[in-house]
């Protein structure tokens, strides 16, 4: 390799992976699971949970190894099916796609008679591991819980678990206070019969409890666990070195501060008094759901009660998302001005342009930080559709190509965020044709009008249907529920090919980004933000529709439409969206970027 950092990071990774093997050898173990994953099943974890980027330099957001001493494998979806080419020895691991080679299958497959594969049991769901187990039955192998990880034990600088301060988040941007969400939630778990309901997301805690941290990058969330009773009460378990004064007043005496460590012994609590506690299969542990069950506990399984009601942005959240997002858009205008300015000079590259639009984001009211590592692709690497640019595969904005940027912010009262491509000089025919497919798919989830009861899944196809008419698609869902200053990514609502039985609501904040990426040349996606709303009545009806609000106000980049392949209906929402982006983000702009906000966003 002529890259002596490139290098250096592959004997790295090789003397971690053989390091990781003789340290399975020692515990006789023939492999071991290593998957993205906090104790929590987290999407974003701290740096001293990030084991598969450790082992592998895979660098995405969802992720399974499996470290096998014939021969390992790592597993990825469609969006990282280019990324992990770059970034894993394929003399390591073996890249699969996730959908086309399951792990389970893998497993089934390759493993030798008598095989024993590690596993985290803090790492997996008692749902995850149920495929994975009958897998090694079928190869006559078994699947081992270990009592530590194996990789900790081999990452010699793995740095300390995060005590960022917890902060109160105050019901100005909240709209219902703490206690009042308790109380609500503790009377619906009483009147299914449930005792307590034990809480692993750290979303769901910061959302009832009112309380935002610092623990994960660009997610203002307080790694911990809670417990909360039939009666509104609730133990929370964590560090104390996060807990203040203020938070301790504003928290109040129902809200018992426990050490993490003191976790085990409540639940061992809850089974000893034969207690109905409810726990979320899709994301609790195996380790807390074997511990409650082996200590007597009644399972009730359902969804964690945090889920909906957080999904379900209240009138204040709404108004906050409003707000967040006209700040977020004029810095994002600003952004997209500086950048028709400098770009076709050659003066851009891929860091510099995320930097830059970093830097305005920071200087609006209310910042705290941005809502994800932003991806900034220009030309080939925007073909990759969760870049992240480093300085081995930073490049400049080059005329004749698109440049992708997706980013978002996390304000006080919202979080953002939204994708434009952009194209640098002079786009091509086919460019234009490609943008315009995947505009019209945008322009239609926009403008859908649904029942109530309807699922994302059943909207998915009409993001699609211009792209499949030309034989093409995508690899990613179209939509995902976003949090209200928490994760950009939030359940359980989402728009995608795979059902999720969970019907859109009012006040419900998805996003609508299809998009189209030709390898090796460019990626195009487009991105708002929108909220479920009642609609207006539609003539001769017979039933209440809901629709879509937009939130997101940003330019779309109209060099890259072809006007004549949008019908009326698409051209309308099109011209209308840019006067009302006009109307909104113009009167906060300096003169110079208002005028070219007006000229770039004259009606098509």
């Amino acid at each position: 390799m002529n890259n002596p950092t490139i290098a250096a990071h592959s004997e790295a990774r090789h003397t971690r992976y053989h390091a990781l093997i003789a340290e399975l050898s020692q515990r006789q173990l023939d492999g071991f699971l290593v998957p993205l994953a906090d104790q929590h099943q987290s999407e974003y974890v701290p740096p001293s949970a990030q084991r598969l980027a450790w082992l592998t330099g895979f660098t995405g957001s969802a992720g399974l190894a499996i470290v096998y001493q014939p021969g390992s494998a790592i597993f990825v979806d469609g969006r990282y099916t280019l990324q992990v080419i770059d970034q894993v020895a394929a003399e390591l691991f073996q890249p699969q796609h996730l959908l086309e080679q399951p792990p389970s299958a893998w497993l089934a497959q390759r493993l030798h008679a008598g095989a024993r594969i590690g596993y985290d049991p803090w790492l997996h769901t008692p749902q995850s591991l149920k495929k994975l187990r009958a897998a090694c039955a079928q190869a006559d192998a078994v699947l081992v819980a270990c009592d530590d990880n194996p990789v900790d034990a081999v990452w010699v600088d793995r740095p300390l678990p995060p005590v960022a301060p917890a902060v109160v988040h105050p019901i100005a941007y909240a709209g219902e206070s703490s206690q009042d969400k308790r109380h609500r939630l503790g009377k619906q778990l009483a009147a299914s019969g449930v005792d307590a309901a034990l809480l692993t997301q750290p979303d769901s805690i910061a959302w009832l409890l009112n309380v935002r941290g610092g623990d994960v990058p660009h997610t203002p969330l307080v790694l911990s666990f809670a417990v909360l009773y039939a009666e509104g009460q609730v133990d929370w378990f964590v560090d104390a070195r996060k807990i203040d004064q203020t938070v301790h007043d504003h928290l109040g005496s129902a809200v018992q501060i426990c050490a993490p460590d003191a976790l085990g012994h409540t639940l061992d609590a809850l089974g000893q008094r034969q207690c109905w506690v409810r726990i979320d299969p899709s994301t609790a542990a195996a380790y807390v759901v074997e511990r409650l069950e082996r200590a007597g506990a009644v399972l009730d399984q359902a969804v964690d009660p945090c889920v909906l009601p957080k999904a379900c942005k209240n009138p204040t959240e709404l108004a906050g998302a409003r707000a967040a997002h006209e700040r977020d858009g004029v810095a994002l205008t600003r952004f997209l001005y500086w950048l028709a300015q400098q770009a076709p000079a050659g003066e851009v590259d891929e860091l510099g342009a995320a930097q830059q639009l970093h830097r305005l984001r920071a200087a609006g009211t209310g910042f705290r930080d941005i809502s994800f590592d932003t991806i900034s692709g220009s030309g080939p690497n925007g073909a990759i559709i969760h870049y992240r640019v480093t300085p081995e595969t930073n490049r400049r904005l080059q005329l004749g190509e698109l440049y992708l940027v997706d980013s978002g912010g996390q304000y006080v009262d919202g979080t953002t965020d939204v994708t434009r491509t952009v194209a640098i000089g002079e786009p091509s025919a086919e460019q234009r044709q490609h943008f315009t497919w995947v505009l019209k798919g945008h322009i239609a989830i926009t403008q859908a009008r649904f029942p109530h009861g309807t699922c994302g899944s059943q909207l998915d196809v009409l993001a699609r249907q211009a792209l499949w008419q030309a034989g093409l698609d995508f690899d990613h869902g179209t939509g995902h529920g976003v949090g209200s200053y928490l994760c950009v990514h939030e359940g359980p609502q989402r728009i995608s090919k795979v059902h999720v039985n969970i019907p859109l609501q009012p006040g419900m904040i998805v996003s609508n980004e299809p998009g189209y990426y030709k390898t090796g040349a460019y990626g195009i996606r487009i991105e708002n933000l929108l909220v479920v709303t009642e609609a207006q009545a539609i003539p001769g009806g017979e039933r209440p529709m809901l629709g879509f609000e937009t939130l997101t106000l940003a330019p779309i980049d109209t060099r890259l439409i072809d006007p004549k392949a949008l019908d009326d209906r698409e051209r309308t929402w099109l011209n209308d969206y840019h006067a009302r982006v006009r109307t909104v983000i113009g009167p906060h702009l300096e003169a110079p970027i208002r005028e070219w906000l007006f000229q770039v966003t004259q009606p098509v």
